[in-house]
């Protein structure tokens, strides 16, 4: 956790650092010279000054609504592209900003919504040890003298958090409002601003100028309420004052370039200016950080881990002890008779018994051929034995079957004398078929057990690999999960394909709520709801043009979110792409549903 007085340097820091850098930008701005007399030259010139401004690669935003046909065009791209540049920064800024103040502004409203034991546990626990000190010490001071302690500290955290939640929505009240007039305006004159931009251009800045005038009056309230108690908070802060235009020949039919110059270098110092007082207001009402909720577990962390840092010391070597020189090797070689007998010996028990099915291929074949002989002698034996008791000619295809019968026959009869038939008749040649039809099943039986046990060496090899096995597959996973950072909505898992389904869903709604404020008249509210649908339009931007792209159909979906984002089409038609988007597109299906 931060402390106020930390909090206090570093927003000192922070605008001192705004003041050089706005010393230094006038210095070079008073250096700065044109280069040349027309209105390309000065483009170029201004585009420039844009790039000194960028701090970081550009990001692409949403797309302008400028006409796409008129844009594909090289006359068109020689001249407006640098004032594209220059909507594409305000719209760049805004929307940032516009994420930072949501992101923090749905920690504190998801706050609010809890009860208040858990607004109370939010107060002591999940601020800091600082709070936590503080809050423990009032308890203990006797605020229950002045009713339940819970409830007076559930108070005071429906107070702290509401102040959070009023702040950050009247910022994301303000700046959606001015992003959806900005994005208004460049719809209306969008065409002729890519046919004529000398012309149109001057009279755009003024209105933009305008609008950061009236953005200042929006949130110029917040400066004030944060400097009446700024002596509690310890937080350091500063007017925003936007500049305004210079003075310039407005009856004129057109500007000059300096007069161009002046206006868009105010307009990217306001931008400036405006980026520095969303960022301390911002910062002053941040959520707590991952550290600050869970310092509780980093510190038992921190701690166990210091307890486990000095058992470890006093058993090393570097105190005369051999005792983790022994568990290193103890485990050193656990490893090596693990990796041995269930990774090494099963891999080449799989590969000599592939390779040995070839080699004991011809042993196979003898022993196949034993028992054919075994067989073939069987059937010329049962064959004689039946043509001499029936006196006729048996066919050399006849089932053994069907002799071993005349011979069991024949043998019964037999037994009925056997000391006689023994020395005068056929028992003898019975009983040795007999003998001569158990080596045979002998010799079968044998071959089948030992086929049995070739097949399955192989799954005693695979058994054995089995740990191994799943401890790959579980390492597998692991790094497969830490891969993918399936949090975010660009990712790839169940959870990304959830978070732009909701994107969607979300969309939809401020649509909705969009037409809902302007049927009833409401005419800020409708323009902050289309700010609001724009910058979650932004964000549906960025998490499927990837998968889009990789799918081949971005094409579409791009011109769909771009239809979505217009401020001429009904709200019906819209309604209606939403609803497309989520059925077709396929990168925003539910995993379910993909084939």
């Amino acid at each position: 956790m931060t402390s106020p007085t930390s909090e206090t340097e570093s927003a000192v820091n922070r605008n001192l650092l705004s003041f050089y850098s706005n010393y230094i930008w006038n210095r070079l701005h008073g250096f700065y010279a044109i280069s040349s007399s027309n209105f390309i030259g000065t483009l170029n010139n201004l585009r420039n000054v844009a790039a000194r401004f960028r701090s970081r690669k550009h990001r692409e935003c949403l797309p302008l609504p400028l006409p796409s046909s008129l844009l594909d065009s090289s006359l068109v791209m020689s001249k407006p592209s640098r004032v594209h540049d220059v909507l594409e920064d305000i719209f760049e800024h805004v929307l940032k900003n516009l994420h930072s103040i949501q992101k923090n502004l749905q920690f504190w409203q998801s706050r609010a919504e809890r009860s208040d034991t858990s607004k109370a546990y939010f107060m002591i626990i999940e601020r800091g040890p600082r709070a936590f000190i503080d809050e423990t010490v009032q308890l203990l001071r006797g605020r229950e003298a002045h009713g339940s302690s819970v409830q007076q500290l559930g108070h005071s955290a429906t107070v702290y958090i509401n102040e959070r939640v009023t702040v950050l929505s009247t910022l994301r009240y303000s700046l959606a409002t001015f992003l959806a007039q900005v994005y208004v305006e460049v719809d209306r004159i969008g065409e002729e601003l890519v046919k004529d931009p000398e012309q149109k251009l001057p009279s755009l800045l003024g209105t933009i100028n305008d609008l950061f005038s009236t953005l200042e009056a929006s949130i110029g309230h917040l400066h004030a309420m944060r400097q009446s108690d700024s002596s509690v908070d310890g937080t350091y802060s500063f007017p925003l004052l936007f500049e305004n235009l210079p003075e310039i020949n407005h009856e004129g039919s057109q500007w000059t370039d300096c007069e161009i110059r002046d206006a868009i270098n105010s307009v990217y110092r306001n931008l400036h200016k405006l980026d520095s007082y969303i960022s301390l207001l911002v910062t002053k009402h941040r959520k707590p950080r991952k550290i600050t909720q869970y310092w509780i577990r980093y510190s038992c962390g921190a701690v166990g881990l210091s307890i486990c840092s000095i058992w470890l010391l006093q058993r090393s070597s570097l105190m005369g002890c051999s005792d983790i020189d022994n568990w290193i090797r103890e485990a050193k070689d656990s490893t090596i008779s693990f990796y041995t007998e269930h990774v090494e010996q099963p891999l080449l028990s799989i590969r000599d018994e592939l390779f040995e099915t070839f080699r004991k291929r011809h042993e196979g074949i003898m022993e196949q051929e034993e028992v054919q002989l075994t067989s073939d002698s069987l059937h010329r034996m049962l064959l004689a034995f039946s043509e001499q008791i029936k006196g006729e000619k048996f066919p050399e295809n006849s089932s053994d079957q069907e002799m071993l019968e005349i011979v069991m026959s024949r043998y019964e009869k037999e037994l009925t004398h056997p000391i006689q038939s023994l020395l005068g008749g056929e028992l003898a040649r019975a009983l040795l078929i007999q003998v001569q039809k158990l080596k045979l099943d002998i010799e079968t039986a044998m071959l089948e057990l030992n086929q049995i046990l070739r097949a399955n060496e192989i799954n005693f090899a695979v058994l054995a690999a089995l740990p191994a096995f799943f401890l790959s597959l579980l390492l597998a996973m692991v790094v497969r999960a830490w891969f993918k950072q399936d949090k975010k909505a660009e990712g790839r898992g169940r959870i990304a394909r959830l978070q732009r389904r909701l994107l969607v869903v979300e969309v939809e709604k401020r649509i909705m709520l969009c037409q809902n404020f302007a049927e009833r008249g409401m005419e800020k509210d409708a323009q902050c709801m289309f700010g609001l649908v724009l910058y979650s339009l932004n964000r549906l931007y960025h998490s499927v043009k990837g998968h889009a792209e990789a799918s081949g159909e971005w094409q579409y979906l791009r011109q769909d979110i771009i239809d979505l984002a217009s401020p001429n089409l009904p709200t019906a038609y819209k309604l209606t792409v939403t609803s497309r988007m989520e059925s077709v597109y396929d990168c925003l299906l539910p995993v379910l549903s993909r084939k």
